[in-house]
């Protein structure tokens, strides 16, 4: 009997009929080879170095070299140069207490956090809150964010949620290029660069990615970057829509921010109808 025949009787996929087992050995092994071609050739990365375990013998491929490669922590350090790049800039006076928020789209402020794939993929997703209402405006989930990956999500960003005044950010290298500042000083939206090295300063987005990490990455295992962007997305909608915030008064940041736009529109009309009295 062949071995598609006997496969369909039993309701085996072939592939698994195939299968051959790698020995309980084999990452260890792959480990010290790596590791030992890594000392030799200090500033190759995982590419380099798996195309001589190819070469060597070994058949692997390139994906789980990346994957032992990242958790054993032997990416290349960058070259740095003490002139080259913008230097960071920033200021106390653009902290949260120094600069508060005072209404709806006010301050957004913005970071990045980081986090893997179960295949060791990292990604990294760019989020935007509203500090006066806590609400998570949007994230971009990918592999590589960089200044022009930022002003497209903020392209879109304006044109669904609107605009702030403000953007409370770190020193970023995504957020201090000419291109993108030029562009949101054409946007009507001024940059708050806080102090280098000074968290704190930008602390509801500090506080946000713990709650992030906490409630969401570290509860979940994301195949793909995909996986990562989706789940992101179904727990901002949680975040917004059900969770309660205790600086909120135990509100939802959803709720909180239609309250608080009810309530700017109604000063707003109240202080322009007494403009128009007195002005009779």
């Amino acid at each position: 009997m062949s071995e598609r025949r006997a496969c369909q009787l039993v309701g085996q996929h072939r592939s698994t009929q195939r299968y051959e087992p790698l020995p309980s050995d084999f990452e260890e092994r792959l480990v010290k080879a790596m590791w030992s071609l890594a000392e030799a050739h200090p500033r190759w990365g995982y590419r380099q170095i798996w195309g001589l375990l190819v070469e060597g013998g070994w058949a692997v491929n390139r994906k789980r070299v990346e994957r032992l490669w990242r958790r054993e922590g032997m990416s290349v350090a960058p070259l740095k140069s003490k002139t080259s790049g913008k230097k960071a800039g920033g200021s106390a006076e653009n902290s949260i207490w120094n600069f508060p928020a005072l209404y709806v789209d006010h301050v957004w402020t913005i970071d990045f956090v980081t986090d893997y794939t179960v295949h060791g993929v990292l990604f990294r997703s760019f989020n935007v809150l509203d500090e006066f209402t806590r609400y998570f405006v949007g994230a971009h989930v990918a592999r590589r964010i960089g200044a022009r990956s930022v002003r497209a999500f903020f392209e879109v960003l304006f044109a669904r949620e609107g605009k702030p005044k403000f953007l409370r950010a770190d020193n970023g290298r995504e957020f201090i290029g000419k291109e993108l500042a030029n562009w949101l000083t054409a946007q009507g939206v001024t940059i708050l660069f806080v102090e280098k090295a000074s968290p704190q300063q930008n602390g509801f987005v500090e506080s946000f990615h713990s709650r992030m990490r906490d409630e969401c990455l570290n509860a979940e295992e994301f195949d793909s970057v995909l996986e990562a962007r989706v789940v992101i997305g179904l727990w901002r909608d949680l975040y917004n829509n059900t969770r309660r915030h205790r600086g909120l008064g135990l509100k939802t940041p959803a709720a909180f921010r239609a309250g608080a736009v009810v309530q700017r529109h109604v000063s707003v009309s109240q202080t322009d109808g007494g403009r128009k009295k007195r002005g009779r």
